[in-house]
């Protein structure tokens, strides 16, 4: 693993630290490895926060969240009493205002999310992972520090088929709708390359220790 720190393209930029926290954000295309990084850090006692893990269960969890859906789709995207996913991805495939008045109402409710298991974790240092970091403005002066994971496109294609059970044209498609890893690596306060000629427990520890500095 190759890696590139620039400290700091914002020094102590983040409007949601609570308690001394230092929030720690990972993202990176699809493939890339962003939950290999993740977990490193978590080895190390860190915990984490998974944005778009946390996104989907909310569908199931958040009441309010469920109603305000309802309420801009119809109780056609209900199945069951409960959202319908698919249905949801048919309202939103092709249709621009949709897909932004539907996260309109995600986002908002991520961030109550995470705020709240935020306050209870004790560590003085978390770190959150979202593969659209740097796409939404939602997320401007979210993290004290930002890392991007990158990986050649080919390896990450490779990658999602074996995993997700997809056709290289169906993982080319869903990159196509992400940022390239230059646009992320241009925003990022620390680049990792996941090529797997460096360990990367090593960077994780000494980036944690010079963050705690």
């Amino acid at each position: 693993m190759s890696w590139t720190l620039r400290w700091w393209n914002v020094p102590w930029r983040c409007k949601y630290m609570e308690g001394g926290k230092t929030i720690i954000a990972v993202t990176g295309g699809i493939g890339s490895g962003k939950s290999c990084i993740v977990k490193a850090f978590e080895t190390l006692g860190v915990p984490s926060y998974d944005c778009d893990s946390r996104a989907k269960a909310l569908y199931r969890e958040d009441s309010l969240l469920v109603a305000d859906i309802v309420k801009l789709f119809g109780e056609e995207v209900l199945s069951g009493g409960h959202l319908n996913l698919k249905a949801m991805s048919e309202r939103v495939f092709g249709d621009r205002a949709q897909l932004l008045a539907l996260e309109a109402l995600v986002h908002p409710a991520v961030m109550r999310d995470y705020l709240k298991w935020q306050a209870a974790v004790e560590s003085p240092m978390v770190v959150v992972e979202s593969a659209i970091f740097f796409e939404k403005p939602f997320f401007d002066n979210f993290a004290h520090f930002s890392i991007t994971v990158s990986l050649p496109e080919n390896i990450r294609i490779a990658r999602v088929m074996e995993r997700d059970g997809l056709t290289a044209g169906q993982v080319r498609s869903r990159l196509a709708n992400q940022w390239s890893d230059e646009q992320r690596e241009a925003r990022a306060d620390m680049v990792l390359r996941t090529d797997d000629r460096t360990a990367i427990m090593p960077v994780i520890i000494k980036l944690i220790d010079e963050l705690k500095s």
